[in-house]
């Protein structure tokens, strides 16, 4: 038997889902031939196979989440193995492993608890014992779902309807809601809002480009808001340039992809930038590198509807700015009154470790940067 387990995808991942198997039990594969492709958060990676030889077993069905370090494909390997052509089928669907019936509690056993950092954490934060818990995992793992059960209790909801049937969050959503769970969790979010008087922008402005400008503007005028916090350390991570998360909406969820270092690049460039990576998340072909490293975020989600939001803080970041649905308001004109475009902004902040005074004055920087002419 030779054992290959699912190797570090980097970037601290501790698990991926199985979004497709490339072989099948008892087919030939070739070293660096891809064996399956995973899903980590929101980047899709193809694993390849580390040498030549033949698929013993599959250790995981489609949609299954396996943890980094167990046990992904046995492949026997063979003396002489033609590395330059795959031979034989590699469509063929894996049989399904056989169900395993949950392993007693670790402290039933005087056993250490095996789990992965990103459960032990949650189990952490949601106040479950882990020893307690009996695992359901693959080689007596603890899972999230195990920590999760045991934190509501082991609440089973049925529907209504007969008809009716629970479908399984995977991917891009069960991404979304666990790093929504985690705001949740740890967040202590504070709202301001305001607006913009946008009469003096050109007929043809880009809307993105300009509010990609204005938030360079508030972290220049309050850098505190461009940082991340470590609450288990109780430190902060005040960073020297802004990396901006921009919430792209698709069909398979919210992507978040990372335009990187926007007050020092010219804005036909960061435009440039955020167009490609809109057709990456477009074609799930971004990387992940192109995903991670946020230091502040911003959501144009008057594109779709809605005025002001009280939007989440995807911790380690500490702020959130949305920019809503642009409408004409009469505002006061000299000495009369005139029917200006007014862009309605909100801020929304961590304050465990933002003020009031530091948000409020990132927000007059962005929205006085908003209200330029051009």
């Amino acid at each position: 038997m030779s054992l290959f387990k699912l190797p570090d995808l980097g970037e601290g991942l501790q698990e991926a889902e199985i979004v497709t198997w490339h072989v099948g039990e008892g087919d030939h594969v070739v070293a660096d031939q891809p064996l399956v492709s995973v899903e980590t958060e929101k980047a899709v990676v193809e694993v390849p196979s580390p040498w030549s030889g033949r698929v013993k077993a599959l250790f995981a069905q489609t949609g299954d989440t396996v943890a980094v370090g167990a046990d992904l494909v046995d492949i026997e390997q063979e003396i002489g193995a033609d590395t330059g052509t795959v031979v034989g089928s590699v469509s063929s669907s894996p049989a399904p492993p056989a169900a395993a019936k949950p392993a007693p509690p670790a402290a039933a056993r005087g056993e250490v608890v095996k789990c992965t950092p990103a459960v032990r954490a949650l189990a952490r934060d949601l106040g479950v014992d882990l020893a307690t818990l009996a695992p359901s995992g693959a080689h007596g793992q603890v899972t999230r779902e195990d920590v999760e059960a045991a934190a509501t209790g082991g609440a089973r909801h049925e529907p209504a309807r007969a008809d009716l049937e629970w479908q399984k969050v995977r991917g891009v959503r069960r991404a979304m809601a666990r790093n929504m769970a985690a705001s949740g969790r740890s967040v202590v979010p504070a709202t301001i809002m305001d607006e913009a008087d946008i009469h003096g922008w050109a007929e043809n402005a880009d809307v993105t480009m300009r509010l990609v400008r204005a938030m360079a503007a508030g972290v220049a005028a309050s850098p505190g808001l461009n940082a991340w916090y470590d609450a288990a350390g109780e430190r902060l991570l005040v960073h020297p340039e802004v990396h901006l998360g921009i919430a792209v909406d698709t069909g398979d969820g919210l992507f978040v992809p990372v335009l990187n270092d926007v007050a020092n690049r010219p804005l036909d460039d960061l435009k440039r930038g955020l167009e490609a990576l809109k057709a990456a998340v477009r074609s799930r072909e971004i990387p992940l590198e192109h995903l991670r490293g946020q230091t502040i975020s911003l959501s144009n989600f008057g594109t779709l509807g809605g005025r002001h939001a009280h939007l989440a803080i995807v911790p380690p970041q500490v702020a959130i700015a949305g920019a809503g649905r642009i409408v004409r308001k009469v505002v006061p004109d000299g000495d009369g009154v005139a029917v200006h475009p007014v862009l309605p902004m909100s801020l929304t902040f961590d304050h465990r470790v933002v003020t009031g005074g530091e948000a409020a004055r990132f927000l007059m920087a962005l929205i006085l940067d908003l209200e330029k002419s051009g």
